[in-house]
């Protein structure tokens, strides 16, 4: 048991430390809105490091700004359509929104647009017409990432109609017969991923065709007739010779 003057040493000892507790926390009662400034400006920073690290709240301006292991996990990404073209889509991309942060960050990004193409689909002219007429301007779409090709991200593509049903414009295409399957540009045919996208359009594509859809439509028999008359080489050549006697007999 310690004697009266080793306690006394003791508690002279641990006077600093307890008086520079009660400084600090009186120096915290005395500037709380300080501290609490401090502290909401340190939770800040570090959201915005731990966000940019990730990339989640970075807009894309191009296929290139794409990190590549988003692409490797077919990650999808959220845009807004702005154009319909020949060979895809145009879209701006529209990263996750966080409250401050995101407006902080927009104000340096400029709006640019991301060339995107139907992964496994060759579209036809009046599957232009049919997204068109399907798709609203800026409408907000959903790009599954399959692979980059330089500046070019080949994706599926899809719309949310109401809370539960999602549209894929890829399958629908092959569906109404507005387009034929294609390789799946970037992947390995030998992959589980490339055969699992490739059936899931082929069945699509040959649904179209068993119902007779767009590119698969069958000609009526009057058509069909049409057809072979007016390639037949002996009528052409009756043809032909009519108009040249009527022409004949008119000089």
């Amino acid at each position: 048991m310690p004697s009266g003057s080793e306690t006394a040493d003791m508690n002279e000892h641990n006077k600093p430390s307890k008086n520079v507790i009660a400084h600090i926390s009186q120096f915290a009662d005395d500037n709380l809105t300080i501290v609490r400034n401090i502290s909401t400006c340190v939770g800040i920073a570090g959201l915005l490091i731990i966000a940019r690290s990730i990339r989640l709240i970075t807009k894309f301006s191009s296929a290139t700004d794409i990190p590549a292991r988003f692409i490797e996990r077919n990650i999808s990404i959220r845009g807004r359509l702005r154009n319909i073209t020949e060979e895809g889509l145009e879209v701006e991309h529209v990263p996750i929104y966080v409250p401050l942060l995101s407006r902080l960050l927009t104000k340096r990004q400029s709006v640019s647009l991301l060339d995107v193409r139907l992964a496994g689909v060759e579209m036809t002219a009046e599957g232009q017409d049919w997204i068109a007429g399907q798709l609203r301007p800026a409408e907000t779409v959903w790009l599954r990432l399959i692979a980059r090709q330089n500046q070019t991200l080949h994706c599926l593509v899809s719309v949310n109609r109401g809370s539960l049903f999602n549209t894929c414009v890829n399958e629908e295409l092959l569906r109404h017969g507005l387009a034929r399957t294609s390789p799946l540009v970037g992947l390995d045919p030998h992959s589980q991923i490339y055969w699992s996208l490739y059936k899931r359009l082929l069945k699509a594509e040959s649904r179209a065709e068993k119902k007779g859809k767009g590119l698969w439509k069958e000609e009526s028999r009057w058509e069909r007739a049409k057809h072979v008359f007016r390639n037949n080489t002996l009528l052409r050549s009756v043809r032909k010779l009519f108009k040249w006697t009527s022409g004949t007999r008119e000089k």
